[in-house]
């Protein structure tokens, strides 16, 4: 099989990176088409729910999709390894979901990134939950060149593209030589990762690690079916993740994703963790969240506290469209994440397995329910001290409609009595409180130490307002 051609294309790329300037963060980005031909696969036998799925090569198309790549521009600086994300087009465009939440930890690490245009919505256009936001209609000159056959050839271009970044840096990372390659995505892209793990690495592993953000349910179809189809996600198998996977995998599920709604919910699909699989279940976290919309554009590591303090302020308001109730404002969801990359980035490098977390609890019924205590909050799970040591019940779920908005959850925070009732001792007891369980949860491994000193000033500044009144 010939190896993809590589082609630069000059200018900015068209990919949510961010309002910040990364070159003065010491980054450079680049843009390529990436042309070459891919192999759809074909089930041998049923898909059966334990994930260990057996696919032949099926139909062959040419393909030229599109990578972008984020690197450190001083060698020195490069920690070896390159996460490559299969982008999400649930929106109608290509969003750098996982990019978003957790780019703070890639960049002060020193990780290069690789943006994939994998799935054709993010090209030709197609189903999305906001609108037709595809490369070919926000800029037809720009990337006329580009042409996807279909999602059933998405596993094999996803996979060439971690061929390329592990054998070709000259060409793609601007020089840098990987010694590890990871696969990230979330929410639809994990669900197309969970049938790429359970179907495709068995054919030969590409990537050393994966980081499975947010999926639900349902694996991602192998015949090119549409995740917005009704019918496509009625017949799709909710699996677990294989038991004889050969590198980890550590997958990150919120309260959203667990229950379901939007889509049928990962509780089905629940396994016990094994020697090369974690599941980290947060409660009190939703799919997306304030810092998905409206944090994640302005947080370069040097923004004041102030601002991202702002940006996490409980808001009614998506996207210009009032709710009924304040989106999820918890800012746990983002630094876990940036814990999950650090975790399964020592698990590679060094060996040493991502600590195991218990599940939530959720109720023995038929339409099972998430447990909560007194305070409104989810029990089980992923401890952090935005629940241990709560202002607000946050939750996965909401009321809404639609959705979009259905995937940002809900936030109450707490009035003045309750408050009152839950810190006697006021503002004091409760920092004290929050401080005691930060590092808790530091010493677990679910949060990483550099973001210490931030999430207490945060902590600091949104407590002092609420206590205030």
């Amino acid at each position: 099989m010939r190896d993809p051609i590589l082609t630069p294309i000059d200018g900015t790329p068209n990919l949510l990176l961010g309002s910040y300037d990364l070159t003065g963060l010491g980054y450079s980005v680049s843009e390529f088409v990436v042309a070459g031909t891919a192999s759809s696969y074909t089930p041998v036998g049923e898909l059966t729910v334990d994930g260990r799925w057996n696919v032949a090569p099926g139909a062959r198309a040419g393909y030229a999709t599109r990578a972008v790549a984020v690197v450190p521009a001083d060698a020195g600086r490069f920690n070896g390894t390159v996460v490559v994300e299969w982008l999400n087009v649930s929106g109608g465009l290509d969003a750098p979901a996982v990019w978003m939440m957790a780019h703070r930890e890639l960049l002060r690490e020193g990780y290069a990134y690789v943006g994939v245009s994998a799935q054709r919505v993010g090209i030709e256009g197609g189903a999305g939950m906001v609108g037709d936001f595809s490369l070919k209609t926000v800029d037809p000159q720009r990337y006329a060149r580009l042409n996807h056959p279909g999602d059933e050839y998405s596993f094999d271009i996803f996979g060439q593209l971690g061929t390329v970044a592990r054998h070709r840096g000259d060409e793609l990372l601007a020089g840098l030589h990987p010694q590890r390659v990871l696969a990230v995505g979330e929410s639809q892209s994990a669900m197309f990762l969970t049938t790429y793990i359970d179907a495709v690495v068995p054919l030969g592993p590409i990537y050393d690690g994966f980081l499975v953000h947010s999926r639900f349910g349902p694996a991602g179809p192998l015949d090119g079916g549409s995740m917005f189809d009704p019918a496509t996600v009625a017949r799709l198998p909710r699996p677990r993740f294989r038991d004889d996977l050969p590198v980890p995998v550590l997958a990150v599920i919120t309260e959203t994703d667990l229950i379901g709604g939007v889509l049928p919910g990962y509780l089905p699909a629940r396994q016990p963790d094994g020697e090369l699989l974690r599941v980290w279940e947060i409660p009190g976290a939703a799919h997306a969240d304030n810092y998905t919309i409206q944090g994640a554009f302005l947080d370069s590591g040097l923004a004041p506290v102030a601002e991202l303090a702002e940006a996490y302020r409980p808001t009614s308001t998506m996207l210009g469209r009032p709710l009924t109730h304040f989106l999820n404002f918890a800012p746990q969801h983002h630094y876990v994440l940036n814990a999950a990359i650090a975790r399964l980035h020592d698990w590679v490098v060094a060996g040493r397995g991502a600590p195991a977390a218990p599940p939530i609890d959720v109720t023995d019924e038929d339409v099972p329910t998430i447990v909560t205590d007194d305070d409104g909050v989810a029990v089980g799970g992923l401890r952090t001290p935005w629940v241990d040591v709560p202002t607000a019940a946050t939750s996965g779920a909401n009321t809404e409609n639609d959705r979009m908005s259905a995937l940002f959850g809900s936030g109450a925070p707490f009035d003045a009595a309750h408050l009152a009732r839950r810190y006697p001792g006021g503002l004091d007891e409760y920092l004290t409180g929050f401080t005691t369980a930060l590092d808790r949860t530091i010493d677990a491994g679910f949060l990483v130490a550099a973001d210490r000193p931030e999430i207490l000033e945060l902590a600091t500044i949104t407590a002092r307002r609420q206590f205030a009144g």
